[in-house]
């Protein structure tokens, strides 16, 4: 199955909140009811107020400037719209540097070690050579999960016993892949200490010891956030995005839900560009994102 059929698989409860089809057929330019209910739509599929808000006001300007009149034409329009919506930044990872870091974050429940070993998995069937870091000390037997996607996906981990010091074992990981030639250090890290303070001061200790140990290194800090949870999603986004640095998010567990327009408010509202799409529980089945196609898929 290519990557436009999975994908498409996936959003199918999303694409059926999001039927716009009807919309179009009774579509007239000047409309106040099109673009009510427009705007009724995307906040029902989660992509949020103020993102249905400023589509709608996209839409009304695009209206204006190409002199729509009929509904395929506002169909095409919308794609157009929701398409450049989602283009805040690279949707590719940089790993230039050997060794480049990918350092995962999010709470717990999100995906974040399945995640973890499905782009380990990747990578080294693009020819790299991965390291599995179990930055995860706190959560039991976060590092044996984590141990079970190494040895699946056939990449090397570094771990210590619970309750040690992550930012050791991050700092273990780092001189493991020097001396293997690693290509990719991926570093699991805790979802969830005793308050949020707590989490946010571990995961900027370990921060300092790769700028500290890698000074020149890509450096890509992926926060995890689980579809199903809609706008709750979207706030543990902002608060990761103040303290931790993100470069991108994955969205799993998107064929769950038809909560999909999360993926429209993530981009708006944090300028976060989402960097994959999990679709399955398979280990293929977390998805490069790429804006158009996943437009594309919602309307085909």
């Amino acid at each position: 199955m290519g990557i436009f059929d999975k994908l498409f698989g996936g959003l199918g409860r999303t694409r059926e909140k999001i039927d716009l089809e009807e919309l179009f057929q009774g579509y007239a330019p000047d409309s106040e009811d099109f673009y009510d209910q427009l705007e009724e739509t995307l906040v029902m599929a989660d992509a949020g107020i103020a993102t249905a808000e400023k589509v709608d006001y996209l839409m009304r300007k695009k209206t204006w400037e190409d002199r729509y009149r009929k509904g395929e034409e506002a169909r095409n329009g919308l794609i157009q719209v929701l398409t450049g919506l989602l283009n805040v930044g690279d949707t590719a990872l940089k790993l230039d540097t050997k060794p480049s870091v990918i350092l995962m974050v999010g709470v717990n429940g999100v995906g974040k070690t399945t995640t973890i070993g499905k782009i380990a998995h990747q990578l080294k069937d693009q020819g790299k050579k991965v390291l599995l870091c179990a930055g995860d000390t706190f959560r039991a037997a976060a590092a044996e999960q984590l141990g079970i996607w190494a040895e699946r996906a056939g990449v090397d981990i570094v771990r210590h016993e619970e309750g040690s010091d992550p930012a050791a074992v991050v700092y273990d990981g780092i001189s493991a892949a020097r001396a293997r030639g690693t290509d990719v250090i991926l570093i699991d890290t805790a979802g969830r200490l005793h308050n949020k303070q707590n989490l946010m001061n571990e995961l900027n200790k370990i921060r300092r010891i790769i700028d500290r140990e890698l000074p020149d290194a890509d450096v890509e800090t992926l926060m995890v956030l689980d579809a199903t949870t809609g706008q709750n999603g979207l706030l543990q986004a902002k608060q990761f995005l103040e303290t931790a640095g993100l470069t991108g998010i994955v969205l799993t567990k998107l064929d769950g839900t038809a909560k999909g327009g999360i993926v429209f408010a993530i981009a708006n509202e944090c300028e976060l560009p989402v960097k994959f799409v999990g679709v399955g529980e398979g280990i293929d089945d977390l998805i490069p994102f790429d804006p158009k196609t996943f437009v594309e898929a919602l309307f085909k």
